[in-house]
Formats: structure tokens, sequence, C-alpha cells
């Protein structure tokens, strides 16, 4: 498998990259995606139950026990080749910044290598108290667990006494402010736009790519599938994160 040559092209020319990454892009550290046909994660839970105020207000020991399920699976994963790829694709020569723009709630782009990653929807080691909003130190908790069907009380945040709650944006809220107009301004700022493994589906965070095109910017779109609102003029590679990022190395 080869880079098209539009593509690498792109690549070669571009001196600031903003990359926009989606679930796609850990799938092959074997973190479920979320509308996967037969792993999803939403095939296996109901979003409703779990990923929402409302869910987490009703029964908070089973909303705070799936999100250390996945908390745990994630700190058990390693970055793939596509993470190290885009760490490794900072340093190259004559680039003046790369910026990653994440749907992501996992570390692996960090732990990867690459810093400041732009988290849109939150993160999984970020959680953070209901009452006063103080960050927690999710070492603190202890309390990962190997089942998504388990009960754990959330921690009481050390300041105010208030529950602890997984520190991700669910359905129903707003993205924090500040990294949407971090977002904002890197794709305003780049010569060229990577999206790689997302279904294109999420809003706000789909609306990036159209944001590029308005003001002339290339986007390339790397997914096995074509990402919903790819439009004419986009150049897609049909391809995962971890075979492809690499190549473009080459």
């Amino acid at each position: 498998m080869t880079p098209p040559p539009a593509v690498r092209e792109a690549l070669a020319a571009a001196r600031r990259i903003t990359v926009l990454t989606g679930a796609g892009m850990s799938a092959e550290s074997g973190i479920p995606t979320f509308r996967g046909a037969q792993n999803g994660l939403w095939v296996r839970f109901d979003p409703q139950q779990l990923a929402t105020p409302e869910a987490f207000a009703d029964d908070a020991e089973r909303v705070w026990a799936w999100y250390e399920w996945r908390r745990l699976l994630v700190a058990q994963a390693q970055p793939n080749a596509g993470h190290r790829a885009l760490a490794g694709l900072a340093a190259r020569p004559g680039l003046e910044a790369l910026d990653i723009v994440t749907q992501n709630v996992d570390d692996l782009h960090e732990r990867a290598g690459s810093r400041d990653a732009i988290h849109l929807h939150g993160s999984l080691f970020a959680p953070r108290c209901c009452g006063c909003g103080r960050p927690f130190d999710a070492a603190l908790s202890g309390q990962n667990t190997a089942s998504p069907l388990e009960r754990l009380a959330p921690p009481r945040c050390p300041a105010c006494g208030g529950a602890v709650r997984p520190g991700v944006v669910w359905f129903g809220e707003a993205l924090p402010e500040g990294p949407w107009q971090q977002a904002m301004e890197v794709v305003a700022q780049a010569d060229l736009l990577l999206v790689v493994g997302t279904s294109g589906l999420v809003q706000p965070a789909a609306s990036l790519p159209a944001v590029a095109r308005r003001q002339g910017t290339p986007v390339v779109v790397i997914n096995p599938e074509p990402m919903a609102g790819t439009e004419p003029g986009d150049l897609y590679w049909a391809a995962t994160a971890a075979r492809a990022l690499p190549l473009l190395l080459a």
C-alpha cells in the first residue's frame, strides 16, 4: 500500500498541519469505537443510561463504574503506529506547527509523544467535582474495574465533598469553550487539515472540515470508509490510521 500521490504532495507542501482524529484512530489499539457494527460501545450499551447528566443523577454508581472500566481499558492499551507517526511528523524539517484536535477521550496521543492535544470531548483521565468543578486526580480514585456491570461509588471531592464525575462531555452537554476555541483557531491557521478515523457524524467537531474548506485549506481524509460530509475536492485515502500514517513519513 502506498499513499496516493496527491495526498503525499499535499502533506509535503504543508507548513502548518491540523489533525482531527476520531475513534478510528484508537481502534487499532483495542479501544472500541462507538458505532462499530460488531463491538461498538453503543451496540453493547445504551448511551442514554450511561452518557448523560441525567443518567449520572439517577445512578451515579453504575455510570462511574462504566467509565472506570473504560479508563482501565485505555490504561492497558498502547499507542499504535498511527499515534507514533503523528508524533514523528511533528518533528519534520520545515514544518512550523502540527496541532492535534481529538474527539477521543483516551490519552494515547500523549503517550505516543504528541504534545498539547486538544481534547474536544474531555478525557477519561481528568475527572472533576460535580459541585465546585475542581479537577480530581484520577490516580487517587483507585477504583478501576474489570467489569462494566459493577457498581462503584464515585469518590468525593476533597475540597467541597461533592461527587466526582467523569471528565468527559456527555450527550446534551456543550463542548468546553476553551478547547473548542483552540480547535477553531488551529484549523483557521492551518494550510492542511488531516482528518483521521472519524465518522464525521458528531457535531460540532464534524463542522471543522467545512471551516477549512471555506478558507481554501485542503482536506485529507484517512479512513477505511468515506467520512460523512466528505465533499468533492477532498483527498480521500481508504486506509486505517495505523497502516496509513507511518507511510506518510517514509
